[in-house]
């Protein structure tokens, strides 16, 4: 373990077909991931935070996906350059990935022992009836109340709440190094929202797993995470400790970002911050800077993109002069 990071992304590059030609979703993107720590992606919806998520373990559909450039070092594997049979080891196996849409992740056709005993006879080659009692203790291990009984129901039957749990222990039966947790909450009451999280903060601790979070959600972001990266347009325009980002943001988006959260001091009925104007449309993107772009900004800022600069240990952002303080 010479390599304090688990994962390492370094200039990842993802696009799509379209009529138009490629359309860059992830232009360029690069983080780490140190082992033992909980990494946040932090954006509104269409920054780019899902299909980074997806290009991590080659999940994007083909053949309308194109990673393009880049690599993804997880334990010093480059996983873009794995052989398939390699990178379904990895997948479900040494990580875990949590999708965002449990009723799309689940098979409504199978029960959902079955699934999840699927898993463990895939990469611990367990029979089959030590992967179904594992699959109970897996259901109990995620505090599903009766497991014996759940185990042997489908994925309609269950709440909104039961099935993401599922997709959580689908994810960890392996005891995965890293987990990928994409929105683990989206659809789901706010009460449920706190329940999962804990969880997965819990579950992780327990087995000294890394994590990646992605969310837009800062105040998420702030109890689960150690590190936190913003993306808006499908690029990171800042990147820190997340102490280090809340208490000292360089970047314009970032600043816009934490100001249009609710707090408890606003008036009743006031009107929330927003950000102004909005994102730009894939194929309108400018190659400068994006947020110049949204803001009707016009000049060299939009013509060129701005390099990344570190301005504290361990806290990087796009240098655009209009949008950042350097």
């Amino acid at each position: 373990m010479s390599d304090e990071n688990l994962l390492r992304v370094h200039n990842l590059t993802t696009a799509f077909d379209s009529e138009v030609g490629l359309l860059h979703a992830v232009d360029d993107v690069s983080f780490d991931v140190p082992r033992g720590q909980c990494v946040g992606i932090v954006g509104e919806s269409g920054c780019g935070k899902s299909v980074t998520a997806m290009s991590l373990l080659r999940l994007l559909p083909k053949p309308h996906s194109h990673i393009l450039g880049g690599k993804v070092l997880f334990d010093g594997e480059d996983i873009l350059r794995m052989k398939p049979r390699r990178l379904n080891e990895v997948r479900g196996g040494r990580i875990g990935f949590i999708f965002q849409e449990p009723m799309s992740a689940l098979n409504p056709v199978h029960r959902v022992g079955d699934q999840i005993a699927e898993t463990l006879m895939l990469h611990r080659g367990m029979s089959r009836d030590a992967a179904w009692l594992e699959a109970i203790n897996m259901l109990h291990f995620v505090r599903i109340p009766d497991p014996e009984s759940r185990v042997k129901e489908f994925p309609g039957s269950l709440s909104g709440g039961m099935r993401q749990r599922v997709v959580i222990a689908i994810a960890l039966a392996c005891r995965p190094e890293l987990i990928i947790a994409d929105e683990p909450t989206t659809a789901l009451d706010v009460t449920v929202q706190q329940q999962i999280l804990a969880l997965i903060r819990e579950l992780r601790e327990k087995m000294g797993s890394s994590a990646v979070l992605i969310t837009h959600d800062l105040g998420v972001i702030a109890q689960n995470c150690d590190r936190v990266v913003v993306m808006y347009a499908g690029r990171v325009v800042e990147s820190a400790g997340v102490k280090e980002l809340f208490a000292n943001p360089r970047h314009a988006y970032t600043k816009a970002l934490l100001a249009s959260m609710p707090r408890l001091e606003y008036p009743r009925k006031s009107h929330l911050p927003t950000i102004p104007g909005q994102v730009a449309a894939i194929r309108d993107y400018v190659p400068g800077c994006r947020f110049c772009q949204r803001l009707s900004r016009t000049g060299n800022t939009l013509e060129k993109r701005p390099p990344m600069v570190e301005v504290a240990p361990g806290h990087l952002v796009e240098a655009c002069p209009l949008c950042a303080r350097l």
